[in-house]
C-alpha cells in the first residue's frame, strides 16, 4: 500500500458525508461509545460496499438504471426519515442527555444509511484501479480495500472523539442543541437530495 493511496484514502474519508454526519450526531447524542459504534457500522458497510466492487456487482449496479434507480431512491427516502427523525428530536439521535441506545441499532444504522448509497461501490470501482498494477490480482484488491476500510474507521472515530469531547459544553447549551439538530436534519436532508439527483 502506497504513501499517496494512504494519503489519498484520509482526504476521502475526512470528506463531510453521510456517515461523518451520522457518526458526529451519534457521538455528540451518546457520547464516545455511540459513537464508536455508530463507526462500525460506518465501516462494516464500507466493508460491503468493497466485497460488492471486487466482486463486479457494481458493474452491474451500473449497468441496470432500474436496479440503480431503486437502491437509489431508498437511499434517498432513508435519509429524508433520518433527517425528519433528527428534527423531531427522536430515536438515537436525539442531541439530549438520554439513556444509550443498544449498539446494534446504532450499527444497523450506520450500515444501512451507508448501504443504501449505490454511488459507493461504483466509486470503489473507478477508484481502486488507479493504484493497480497492471499484474495484480484480488488479494491486491482486498488489500486495498481492507486499508480504505481502517482509514474509515480511525477517522470516524476521530470525529467521534472530537464530538464527544465537547458533548458537555453542546448539552448544557439548549440553543446550540437546537441549533446542531436542525444543522444535523438539514445535512441529512441535504445529502438525500445531492443522492437523488445523481446520475447513474
Amino acid at each position: 500500500m502506497s504513501p499517496e493511496y494512504l494519503l489519498t484514502t484520509l482526504v476521502v474519508c475526512l470528506a463531510p458525508g453521510i456517515g461523518v454526519v451520522y457518526t458526529l450526531s451519534v457521538a455528540l447524542a451518546q457520547g464516545l461509545r455511540g459513537g464508536f459504534w455508530a463507526s462500525v457500522g460506518c465501516t462494516l458497510a464500507t466493508i460491503l460496499h468493497m466485497a460488492v466492487a471486487v466482486a463486479g456487482l457494481a458493474a452491474i449496479l451500473h449497468s441496470s438504471a432500474l436496479l440503480f434507480q431503486t437502491v437509489k431512491f431508498a437511499g434517498v427516502a432513508y435519509l429524508m426519515w433520518m433527517a425528519w427523525g433528527t428534527m423531531r428530536g427522536a430515536g438515537g439521535l436525539s442531541l439530549q442527555a438520554a439513556a444509550p441506545q443498544p449498539a446494534g441499532r446504532i450499527v444497523w444504522r450506520g450500515i444501512a444509511l451507508n448501504l443504501l448509497n449505490p454511488k459507493i461501490p461504483m466509486f470503489f470501482l473507478a477508484f481502486l484501479p488507479q493504484f493497480l498494477s497492471p499484474g495484480d490480482g484480488t488479494s491486491a484488491i482486498v488489500e486495498l480495500g481492507l486499508g480504505f476500510a481502517a482509514m474509515t474507521f480511525a477517522v470516524f472515530i476521530g470525529y467521534a472523539a472530537l464530538a464527544a469531547s465537547g458533548r458537555e459544553a453542546v448539552l448544557s447549551r439548549p440553543a446550540v442543541t437546537a441549533w446542531l439538530r436542525r444543522a444535523f436534519a438539514a445535512s441529512f436532508a441535504a445529502l438525500g437530495l445531492r443522492l437523488a439527483m445523481e446520475r447513474a
